[in-house]
């Protein structure tokens, strides 16, 4: 007798092979058969007639470093059908950290990732581990409704190894030496990578930028001596130079051709994040071509997209443009829908839009970025629940002013934002906006040496919210698009699956076959669609989160469990550590 059977659906294996309707069997937490009807018995059966079964999804760009330590759902990923997170991303994370050493890492993650600080000094039980291995000993010892990988992060590592304050100095051979060390035994106990930010926009609190952000050539070579050494993992990399410079050589083509380096010095692949900008708009397409000519020389390079634009949400429960405006701040203290009435006042409106902001307290935050970003009014658009994230230009604020007659995009925002009870949101694009290059997304999506990801699951809690990807790709990219055409289904759910759980060495999970991880999904796909987006007070201390859920997701199982019902948590926590093949290979060895 089979534990469990999914009977009748539309089996997409998640190796992008064309779909057929058949039974999925389940014994022992794996997949026992596969197709046709099966005739066994079970314990219990799911009905997927008129359904798609696929694998969980594996998202490989998260930052739940923090909340693993606390939550066991593990939203907002969990409601959106995932089965497997990899975090660790952009050089941040919690471990190595040297006693008492929190504050270091709170405010680098606080900053760069917009996630309270004090969700997570309440939150998380500092004491429980100093090195990395005893992280993942930790994070090992706890359940939850999907499974977690882990990757060791630079500027935890750096800050340990070369003490507070000293984070982007330059490293001593004796701190390279320890800093490669780190890394290897890391992977060794099951770290599935190392990541580390170059990018300059990353800053913690106070506005110093991510240790490692400066780093020489020779430090991460010596990382990926490391990688070489245990042979297993992957590097992940926010380059310098990501957004670009319309006209001129930018930085991101050495950062690539480095990248490839160091690549073929690890023999192990490497991952990096790629946009479309609005500075260079064939900036991307030029360097997945400079990625292909390396690759073919002894590298394995796989840049990272994104499956929508990349923008930050404004609501007056939130960030906005307006917030360091002193007669906002005047206000800021009233209930929501009294906040809006009172700026609805047009004597209101007109003095803030002519206010100079307060100086900021916390040059880091998102409190202080916020305000003192220049959007372009053009690229920023009122946000739905059905948005596409592939407005037309005249949908844009300062489309909707002009045809007022007003100069001030601005103005046309503020009107949105105060609308009805104060929880209208916007969005203002910074990258991948495809008004410009209607199918530049599609295409990086297409692409072969492409993988897509970059959800930021767990992080930007308030101004950015792309967990949703997993969902949007199959409504939006594989059903609903109108403004071109849409992605194959087969390829959009191996792109989420298969394709990311080979790059990371989680070979056991991300194809419905015999033998692998009963990791799945049971999706109404014609009825599939997002929920409505709320805020939330449910984070250690109090905090706020952005939280959009899903509605179509019949069942999802981890492990033969079913996490998931009719969009609804079960309470089954069958999710664990996932670690990487180096931890195999030292338990083989």
């Amino acid at each position: 007798m089979y534990d469990t059977i999914i009977r009748g659906g539309t089996i997409h294996d998640g190796g992008g092979a064309e779909p057929r309707v058949g039974d999925v069997a389940i014994r022992d937490g794996v997949i026992a058969a596969v197709g046709g009807r099966i005739a066994e018995p079970a314990r219990q059966e799911i009905d997927a007639d008129g359904a798609i079964v696929t694998p969980a999804w594996v998202d490989i760009h998260t930052h739940y470093d923090g909340q693993v330590t606390w939550d066991e759902e593990m939203n907002p990923s969990a409601s959106h059908g995932v089965g497997t997170i990899v975090m660790g991303n952009c050089g941040v994370g919690f471990a190595p950290v040297p006693p008492g050493g929190q504050k270091a890492l709170i405010e680098l993650m606080e900053g760069v990732e917009d996630i309270p600080g004090t969700a997570l000094y309440e939150g998380m039980p500092w004491g429980a581990w100093e090195t990395y291995p005893q992280y993942l000993d930790y994070l090992a010892s706890r359940k939850y409704a999907l499974n977690v990988a882990s990757m060791i992060a630079h500027g935890a590592v750096r800050n340990y190894v070369m003490g507070e304050g000293r984070g982007n100095a330059d490293a001593t051979e004796a701190e390279v030496g320890r800093i490669a060390a780190i890394v290897e035994e890391a992977l060794r106990a099951g770290a599935v990578g190392f990541s580390t930010s170059r990018i300059m926009g990353h800053k913690s609190i106070h506005g110093d930028q991510v240790p490692g952000t400066f780093a020489a050539e020779a430090e991460l070579m010596a990382v990926a001596g490391a990688f070489r050494k245990v042979g297993a993992g992957v590097l992940q990399l926010i380059p310098a130079g990501t957004l670009g410079t319309e006209g001129e050589h930018t930085p991101l083509e050495a950062e690539v051709d480095m990248i490839c380096r160091l690549s073929a010095e690890a023999g192990r692949p490497a991952t990096f994040t790629l946009f479309e900008t609005f500075a260079d708009r064939t900036q991307a397409h030029r360097i997945l071509e400079q990625v292909k000519g390396r690759n073919r020389s002894g590298s394995r390079v796989l840049p990272q997209v994104g499956s929508r634009p990349t923008g930050f949400v404004f609501s007056l429960g939130s960030y906005h443009p307006f917030m360091a405006k002193p007669s906002y701040l005047a206000l800021a203290h009233l209930p929501a829908a009294e906040r809006a009435k009172a700026l609805r006042d047009p004597a209101v409106k007109a003095k803030i839009l002519a206010e100079e902001n307060v100086p900021p307290a916390l040059p880091g935050t998102m409190e202080a970025l916020i305000p003192n970003v220049p959007f372009p009014m053009e690229q920023t658009f009122p946000l739905s629940q059905e948005e596409s994230y592939e407005p037309l230009p005249e949908e844009s604020f300062q489309a909707l002013a002009a045809a007022q007659g007003i100069a001030d995009g601005r103005s046309a925002l503020y009107d949105h934002l105060v609308g009805g009870d104060g929880n209208d949101f916007a969005v203002a694009f910074f990258t991948g906006y495809s008004a410009y290059t209607l199918d530049g997304l599609r295409e990086l999506q297409l692409d072969e040496a492409t993988v897509v990801g970059l959800s930021d699951g767990g992080a930007h809690v308030g101004a950015i919210f792309d967990a949703v990807n997993p969902t949007y790709q199959l409504t939006y990219w594989a059903r609903d698009r109108r403004r071109g055409p849409t992605l194959p289904l087969a390829h959009v759910i191996n792109r989420q699956t298969r394709r990311n759980a080979e790059l990371f060495g989680l070979t056991d999970r991300g194809l419905i076959a015999p033998g692998l991880r009963a990791d799945l999904n049971v999706i109404d796909f014609d009825g599939l669609k997002l929920g409505t987006m709320q805020f939330h007070h449910d984070l250690p201390a109090g905090g706020a989160r952005l939280l959009q859920t899903a509605q179509g997701y019949l069942a999802t199982l981890i492990g033969g469990e079913v996490t998931r019902r009719f969009d609804r948590d079960t309470g089954a926590r069958p999710g664990r550590l996932s670690r990487g093949q180096g931890a195999k290979a030292a338990v083989a060895a």
